[in-house]
């Protein structure tokens, strides 16, 4: 087995986190949750609440233990906070499949991966603590944003705010633990959303209609078609697995940072297939239009850092931005692939087709990855021509 054989046997796998499926719902209430797109959303409000994060901690290393950090519920499941569980029977549970999931990737990339993990779950680092604090309460903010929240969901996120596994903000972060006690009130003024913590929740809370964003290309295992908030996910996974066929001028965190907000615009402009008709122009002045209406949620400061940081990777010139585009192409064809066609058979694509829409954009920033997965391409068309 090569290294790339490894890098993507464990990408597969982890494909499997999207039909995981958590207590709580999306803030639309049109269904329960899975902890691919939960995974997502966390990593994002790490990156957006970046300025409120307090001495010692290393956002990036954030970002990357809340990707991370749920792949264990693969094999061990989840378990929500308001049943019992046998807490050491869990732990010892996702230790097996923490040892088995990253056990898959080559062996640098297992250490690093596990030391993430385990620091995250010792929640004693200043990052952890970081990144556990926005683990403990983003699902209250999003249990309690509906309208008319259901009524025991709002019961466990008050609970978990003033006694439960949030309790802890009270002192460590008062002023989003404030904002919570607010929300779960119904006390919010217009003063308080006009605050910067109010202005990031804004976004991150309209941020999660992209979980209802259908792309063309299935789950790996086509059972459905894969929304836009796990293909997040997914793809800035891909990041720092596959750091290493990246260019040396790459920065991976910068792309794992455009990756996480690189599909945000679909919210107002919808889902444009690759293979798909449609005029790229008239998209094109859509999606503009909605970087400009959600990153202008955000405060200033960061609407424009962020607005920018988008723009550089649709542009796709600087050397971050064409890694970027580049991994962005690969992961429809893996899962096209294992689904058995998926979208190409939608679509009618040809081997051809594919070699010239996406072959060209992954071989320009990595070079390595298209040799490997142009071969995997050939003999799947060979095989279901």
């Amino acid at each position: 087995m090569t290294r790339l054989d490894a890098q993507f046997a464990f990408l597969d796998e982890v494909d499997r986190l999207k039909t995981i499926e958590r207590s709580n719902c999306l803030i639309d209430l049109s269904r329960q949750e899975n902890s691919a797109e939960h995974s997502w959303h966390l990593a994002l409000f790490a990156l957006i609440f970046a300025p409120e994060a307090g001495t010692g901690v290393d956002i990036n290393r954030a970002i990357l233990m809340l990707l991370l950090h749920d792949i264990v519920e693969i094999d061990a499941g989840d378990h929500p906070i308001h049943e019992e569980h046998d807490w050491q029977a869990v732990a010892r549970n996702e230790l097996k499949a923490a040892e088995r999931i990253y056990g898959l990737l080559p062996a640098d990339l297992t250490s690093d991966f596990m030391a993430a993990w385990q620091e995250f779950e010792a929640c004693e680092t200043p990052t952890a603590r970081y990144a556990k604090m926005l683990d403990h309460v983003q699902p209250v903010f999003q249990t309690v944003a509906p309208d008319a929240p259901i009524d025991w969901h709002r019961d466990i996120a008050n609970e978990t705010l003033n006694e439960g596994r949030a309790s802890w903000l009270r002192e460590s972060w008062p002023a989003l633990w404030s904002f919570g006690r607010k929300m779960c009130d119904g006390t919010l003024t217009d003063a308080d959303w006009n605050t910067d913590t109010g202005k990031r929740l804004q976004f991150l809370l309209e941020a999660d209609k992209l979980k209802t964003v259908l792309r063309a290309t299935p789950l790996a295992d086509n059972s459905r078609r894969e929304n836009s908030g796990e293909h997040s996910w997914h793809i800035a996974l891909y990041g720092p697995v596959l750091a290493d066929q990246a260019f040396s001028d790459v920065e991976i965190s910068r792309v794992v940072q455009m990756l996480l907000i690189h599909d945000i615009v679909e919210i107002d402009a919808g889902d444009a297939p690759i293979h798909g008709d449609f005029d790229a122009s008239e998209q094109e002045v859509i999606e503009q239009a909605a970087a400009k209406r959600l990153f202008g949620l955000l405060p200033a400061d960061q609407a424009a850092e962020f607005r920018s940081l988008w723009d550089e990777f649709e542009a796709a010139e600087t050397p971050d931005a064409v890694f970027g585009k580049s991994i962005d192409r690969v992961q429809p064809l893996l899962q096209n692939m294992a689904s058995g066609g998926g979208s190409w058979i939608d679509y009618d694509v040809t081997l051809e087709q594919i070699d010239a829409r996406v072959g060209v954009k992954v071989q320009r920033g990595a070079p390595g990855v298209w040799e490997f997965i142009r071969n995997r391409t050939a003999q799947w068309f060979a095989a279901n021509s």
